[in-house]
């Protein structure tokens, strides 16, 4: 199989999350034998930022972590389609190109055989209903969104023909359990983001640790001068950006880690967790949760990791996790076997496989 997919970058994760999932099942799909040709427009704002705070040097750590796969940078304006999709066998979209874009190739699906997906990997269909309605997908043969509530969203707005959830998962040839030695107490890996939980932040982190006298770390951009002396007052080193293929090493370096959720996933799109709990369980790290509903049946709350309702939870389970070593293996433990036995990149790329073979069926 030829699979084309359009990005907005694979080489740089510089707040840019989707890069994490690609990365993976990209790596699977050519090990399994597959064609997997990727296309980043050239001057994209990610890896411009990544190489204006970095350097080149950040590249090249993305091909040595990832040797199997490579991008191909074009021209969104001038890009010869024709010579892009010559003999593709499914052509994947994400949502995060230019609407310009995902018109022309759509128009381009209208004349070819090849099954076409936009891929939905991001909240704005609840927070920017308008910009994705804009989308022209009437030539898509349908959209992959990562998550029950998204793809309810395109159902009940009839935004496209059909509609597959296709959830995130753990590239468990990168993310798995490591030894390191030991750095402190608590890590937490995120970006401080546009104000979307800046309060949870507060309550699920810089409150618990400034409590508890933990040793903690933070990793992310986009902190502005007074988030990061906030963090600074709490006690809490900031570290800034973390190439996500070194996250297992820095798990492996602390006793437990957070997930806090944007608050467009905790309210408006419930059900879904984002990558970054997929990752953390894959590393055998324990991990406690702020609030976040899983309705979707992922994971088993409680024991695949904890989760607190408030600070004062928070601070609970923090203080349980790190005084009782077993009880830490223990729910560490389980998280692993979730990931591993449901949630790995080579569980999505079949789901993939399956997903197309089922769209040539309702064609045919």
């Amino acid at each position: 199989m030829r699979l084309i997919y359009f990005t907005h970058s694979l080489i740089s994760d510089w707040n840019h999350g989707n890069a994490h999932f690609l990365r993976g099942v990209a790596t699977e799909l050519t090990l399994q034998g597959h064609e997997v040709r990727i296309f980043e427009p050239r001057g994209g704002w990610s890896l411009e930022n990544l190489l204006r705070e970095h350097g080149s040097g950040a590249i090249a750590g993305f091909e040595a972590a990832y040797p199997h796969i490579r991008s191909e940078f074009y021209d969104p304006a001038g890009i010869d389609l024709d010579r892009a999709l010559e003999g593709a066998d499914a052509v994947l979209v994400h949502e995060w190109n230019p609407h310009e874009l995902v018109a022309r190739i759509g128009e381009h699906r209208a004349r070819h055989g090849y099954r076409l997906f936009f891929h939905d990997t991001h909240h704005r269909s609840a927070t920017a209903p308008e910009s994705m309605a804009a989308y022209d997908l009437r030539h898509y043969d349908g959209v992959l969104a990562y998550g029950g509530a998204i793809a309810e969203i395109y159902r009940r707005n009839g935004w496209a023909r059909a509609v597959w959830v296709w959830h995130e998962a753990a590239d468990t040839r990168v993310f798995y359990p490591r030894a390191a030695a030991p750095a402190g107490d608590l890590v937490w890996i995120g970006n401080w983001g546009d104000g979307e939980r800046t309060e949870e932040l507060r309550e699920f982190l810089i409150g618990p640790v400034a409590a508890l006298g933990l040793k903690a770390r933070v990793y992310g951009v986009r902190y502005p001068r007074e988030a990061r002396e906030e963090l600074a007052r709490a006690g809490i080193e900031y570290a800034g950006w973390l190439p996500n293929y070194r996250v297992p090493d820095v798990f492996a370096q602390f006793r437990a880690t957070v997930h806090i959720p944007r608050r467009p996933y905790a309210q408006a799109l419930p059900g879904i967790p984002t990558i970054r709990p997929f990752e953390a369980l894959a590393c055998g790290i324990p991990l406690i949760s702020a609030p976040w509903e899983d309705r979707e049946g992922l994971f088993r709350p409680g024991r695949d990791y904890l989760v607190a309702r408030d600070a004062a939870e928070m601070c609970a389970h923090l203080r349980a996790v790190l005084s009782d070593p077993d009880r830490a293996r223990a729910l560490a433990d389980s998280g692993l076997e979730t990931v591993r036995s449901r949630h790995t990149c080579a569980h999505r790329a079949a789901e993939l496989l399956s997903i197309l073979t089922e769209s040539r069926a309702e064609a045919a």
